[in-house]
C-alpha cells in the first residue's frame, strides 16, 4: 500500500472519527476539532495496531494506553488552553496528548505517569496540567507545580468510576471535581493505599 493511500485512508478515518465520535458526543469546539484532524493518531501506537487508531476505546501500547478520542476531546475542551498557558501534561504512555497540545499553549512539558507519582517532575510552575489518564488522587508535587489560579484537568476514579474532571488551584488548595463520566484508562501509579479491611 502506497504512502498516498495511507494518508489518504488517515484523513478519511479521522474525519469519521471527528463527525461520528466527537460532534454526536458533545465536542463540537472548532480548535479541538482541528487538532484532533491534524494528528494522525496511528503514528502513536505500534504499526501492528494502527488498525485500531480510530475505534471508539482504548488501545494498550506496552506500559501505556492511547485513550479513545472522545476523552481527548472533552479533556481539550475542559483545558481550554491560551497561549499564554505554560503547560503540564502527565503522560499516559504514547505522547499524543502532549502532540494535540504542544501549539495551544506557550510552552509545554511532559513527564511520565511514573515520575509524576513519584514525585520526579522537575522544578517551575504551569499554569495547566493535564493528566492523560484517570487517577484516584493528585500527588502533592502535582499541586506544588500548579500556579494559584492554575487549572488541573484528567480522568477521576471514583468508587471505580472513571470520570473526566477539572480543578483550580485556590489559596494553595485544589479540588478535583467531576464534570461527567466517562471511560478513561485507569494510571494505577496513583492509586490510594489499600488499607485493612475486616
Amino acid at each position: 500500500m502506497s504512502n498516498t493511500t495511507l494518508t489518504r485512508d488517515s484523513l478519511a478515518s479521522r474525519k469519521a472519527m471527528i463527525d461520528s465520535q466527537l460532534r454526536t458526543s458533545g465536542v463540537n469546539e472548532e480548535f479541538a476539532l482541528a487538532r484532533m484532524m491534524a494528528v494522525p493518531r496511528e503514528e502513536f501506537i505500534p504499526a501492528d495496531k494502527a488498525h485500531l487508531a480510530y475505534i471508539d476505546r482504548s488501545v494498550a501500547v506496552g506500559d501505556g494506553v492511547l485513550a479513545a478520542p472522545l476523552f481527548y476531546g472533552k479533556v481539550l475542551i475542559e483545558a481550554a488552553p491560551s497561549a499564554q498557558d505554560s503547560a503540564l501534561v502527565v503522560e499516559g504512555g504514547t505522547g499524543y496528548l502532549a502532540e494535540l497540545l504542544r501549539p495551544l499553549v506557550a510552552d509545554l512539558h511532559t513527564v511520565s505517569a511514573a515520575d509524576a507519582a513519584a514525585g520526579k517532575i522537575g522544578s517551575g510552575s504551569h499554569s495547566l496540567i493535564v493528566i492523560d489518564g484517570a487517577i484516584e488522587q493528585l500527588p502533592e508535587c502535582l499541586g506544588d507545580a500548579l500556579e494559584e489560579g492554575g487549572r488541573v484537568v484528567g480522568g477521576l476514579v471514583e468508587r471505580g468510576v472513571t470520570r473526566l474532571a477539572s480543578g483550580r488551584k485556590v489559596a494553595g488548595q485544589i479540588a478535583l471535581l467531576a464534570v461527567e463520566d466517562l471511560g478513561i484508562p485507569v494510571l494505577h501509579y496513583f492509586d490510594r493505599p489499600k488499607g485493612w479491611t475486616f
